[in-house]
């Protein structure tokens, strides 16, 4: 299993030990963010600020749209590394028109192979590949 490559990829995964840390923690992703600026020499990304601001920003609509679509998982019983790269991959697939429908579902896949359970990349990519298909209902 290879590392993100691109800067972006590399962004995406720091969003999301960003989100994971600010959850596991109980604190804002803004001091997460914060806390790592000043207390380490680690460079943030501007992009992954963005996807940060973004997930904390529609993470309610987000979350609903993963509970209504995932079939028989609540999103309390996914694993969090899951909820969180799902969260980064919805919010890069209905919210960043920046990045194409397809590159954001097959980065989160990626991030999911990387970072989670045997089960998890296909279970995002399912996931989100739903939400693709609804992308035009869910945003109207």
């Amino acid at each position: 299993m290879s590392a993100p490559t691109s800067a972006r990829g590399k962004a995406r995964r720091r969003a999301v030990d960003i989100l994971f840390e600010a959850e596991q923690r109980s604190v804002r992703a803004f001091d997460v963010i914060r806390d790592r600026r000043e207390k380490t020499d680690q460079v943030i990304n501007p992009y992954t600020v963005e996807i940060v601001q973004g997930v904390v920003a529609m993470q309610e609509q987000i979350d609903e749209f993963l509970s209504t679509y995932s079939q028989g998982w609540p999103l309390e019983r996914m694993p969090a590394v899951d909820r969180i790269v799902l969260r980064v991959g919805t919010w890069e697939l209905l919210y960043n028109d920046d990045v194409p429908d397809g590159v954001a579902v097959s980065e989160a896949v990626e991030l999911a192979k990387v970072l989670s359970t045997d089960e998890s990349p296909a279970f995002v990519n399912g996931l989100l590949g739903r939400l693709q298909q609804l992308k035009p209902t869910l945003l109207a």
